[in-house]
């Protein structure tokens, strides 16, 4: 590994838990251990997995405009942008909101449930490494701020009721967001590599 302060390139040895492992030249925090991260990781991953199915089969949204209601989900609301011509927004819709989160999510537990049991599958380490490419093209919170802005505009013109799919897309913005933020990147390459 080499040192992001002083670029000295070294053998980093065995870090127990709660440990951090420093340049031996300046001194800088190289990575710190982390505890229990397979298990943290995994329970958030299902827990955002079950999320997920909720937030894309139930309905999103009721609009009631003089009485005349409408349902629609998040795959149909990205159905809508696209025929109403904005093509490219519904593919950004749907790849940040829909098909990358659920990548990750897939990804985690291709790489993390092998690990809890001290295995790992053939492709691990790829699919580790485009997780990891992944995650600055999950943008969930983004769409979630753009649905708040709307209901904010639309709510003079009609009644707006938010489904059960709404919840569970905001708990699902941080449940991902928990299961990203425990992913220890070291031991993971650790353990991979102690695999093969």
């Amino acid at each position: 590994m080499a040192c992001h302060q002083c670029d000295l390139v070294q053998q980093i040895p065995p870090v127990p838990d709660r440990a951090a492992a420093r340049c031996p030249r300046c001194e800088a925090v190289l990575f710190r251990t982390r505890v229990n991260t397979i298990d943290r990781t995994l329970a958030w991953t299902i827990a955002s997995l079950v999320l997920y199915c909720v937030a894309v089969s139930f309905p999103f949204l009721t609009l009631n405009i003089s009485g005349i209601e409408r349902q629609t989900s998040l795959l149909t609301g990205i159905v809508e942008i696209y025929q109403q011509g904005l093509v490219w927004v519904a593919i950004l819709v749907l790849v940040t909101c829909v098909v990358v989160p659920f990548m990750q999510m897939m990804g985690l537990l291709y790489v993390f449930l092998p690990l809890k049991f001290g295995q790992s599958f053939e492709l691990s380490k790829l699919v580790f490494r485009l997780f990891q490419h992944m995650q600055p093209w999950s943008m969930m919170e983004v769409f979630m701020l753009s649905i708040l802005v709307a209901l904010v505009k639309l709510s003079d013109m009609a009644m707006i009721i938010p489904g059960l799919a709404v919840f569970a897309f905001a708990l699902l913005i941080f449940s991902l967001a928990f299961a990203v933020s425990s992913v220890d990147p070291h031991q993971v390459w650790a353990h991979l590599d102690d695999r093969r």
